[in-house]
């Protein structure tokens, strides 16, 4: 017989690798090769491999093949490659039993979250540590990002997800050329408190639009940047005099005083619907007074305004792009307000927009 193997010795409880499959069947091949009464044992063959003889049994058993000899007649032999693909096999189902176990209750919680509410397993999370909901276990966010991707739920994959499953890259493509705000107050003119969020009053405003060739519909979003309390008007087009219109028409509901102390300031792009920073700023009942502080954020800056970036992502899942906007209704566009306002967030230590002003005894 061919000495290919090598005598070593072996740390106990390690697995064959698969070189060493391949000479045991090598060894396997020439054994059968041989006379009868030069064959060797398991026994013999274990101690050239270096291993016991029980390991030698147990992977003879894992490789066993049927193969034909040339005289048609069949005969039991072992394969590296079959042992190889057994032992992979076996050893995806290795390491403990999962968390979530037989705990149904916070699975089917957790299908109902995602599939129907559009939850993002981390906001499913959150809501489960505020309290809001029990079960008998608790998980953590990265492992139900695992569970999912591993399949363990019935109903919910990543394509169920915000992203999808997937890792968004920025597309670059030529821009339009910035407006130029004659007089605007710039962003970095704005009080420290707006910056740092401390006090409740300060906005962010931008527009979605409809999709080319869908209608000129488009959604005007606003946000509070310390509670992310969120408002959505649906106007019949991107225009400055519509934006008026609308901010006129929500002062008129709210009182002139009342609409100043919760609009305290509000922070715009250079789109050409903002541009006149003026009428936006004069209240509708008394034109020499001002009802609100319009600041303009540096041009191609869209993360000075990262809560409002935030939202129309959210706003997206229920509106995607190129959708035309005129077709939904004001119900439906305050459905999706109502939802985005009572979704839990991290940011806010998981309380939703709603949980805050509760909590700050804010008035809506």
């Amino acid at each position: 017989m061919s000495q290919v193997y090598c005598i070593r010795r072996r740390r106990k409880g390690k697995h064959l690798e698969y070189s060493e499959r391949q000479v045991l069947e090598h060894l396997v091949k020439q054994n059968e090769k041989a006379s009868r009464k030069n064959r060797k044992s398991q026994a013999e063959l274990a101690s050239m491999m270096g291993v016991s003889a029980a390991t030698i049994s147990r992977e003879l058993k894992r490789g066993r093949v049927v193969l034909r000899d040339y005289h048609w007649r069949e005969y039991e032999s072992y394969s590296a490659d079959v042992a190889q693909d057994d032992y992979d096999q076996k050893a995806t189902n290795k390491g403990p039993d999962l968390k979530i176990g037989r705990d149904y209750a916070l699975a089917e919680h957790i299908e109902k979250k995602i599939i129907k509410e559009k939850y993002s397993p981390d906001a499913v999370i959150m809501e489960i540590e505020t309290g809001k909901y029990t079960f008998e276990t608790t998980i953590c966010t990265r492992t139900l990002y695992n569970y999912i991707d591993w399949g363990v739920f019935a109903s919910v994959t990543n394509k169920d997800l915000p992203r999808q499953g997937k890792n968004s890259k920025r597309r670059y493509r030529r821009v339009r050329k910035s407006h130029h705000n004659v007089g605007g107050k710039c962003i970095s003119q704005r009080p420290e408190a707006v910056d740092e969020r401390l006090e409740y009053g300060h906005w962010e405003m931008d527009c979605i639009e409809s999709g080319k060739s869908k209608g000129r519909g488009c959604l005007l979003v606003l946000v509070e940047r310390m509670t992310r309390e969120t408002i959505i008007f649906k106007l019949p087009s991107q225009r400055q005099e519509e934006v008026k219109k609308r901010l006129d028409r929500l002062e008129r509901s709210m009182g002139k005083r009342r609409f100043a102390k919760k609009f305290k300031s509000i922070t715009v792009d250079n789109g050409a619907e903002f541009l006149g920073w003026r009428a936006l700023e004069a209240s509708c009942a008394t034109p020499t007074k001002q009802r609100t502080q319009i600041y303009y954020c540096h041009p191609y800056s869209a993360w000075e305004r990262g809560s409002n970036e935030q939202r129309n992502g959210h706003i997206r899942r229920f509106i995607p792009k190129g959708s035309d906007i005129s077709k939904y209704t004001s119900k439906r566009i305050k459905e999706i307000e109502n939802w985005l306002n009572n979704y839990p967030r991290r940011v806010l230590d998981g309380l939703s927009a709603m949980d805050v002003i509760k909590n700050l005894g804010l008035t809506v």
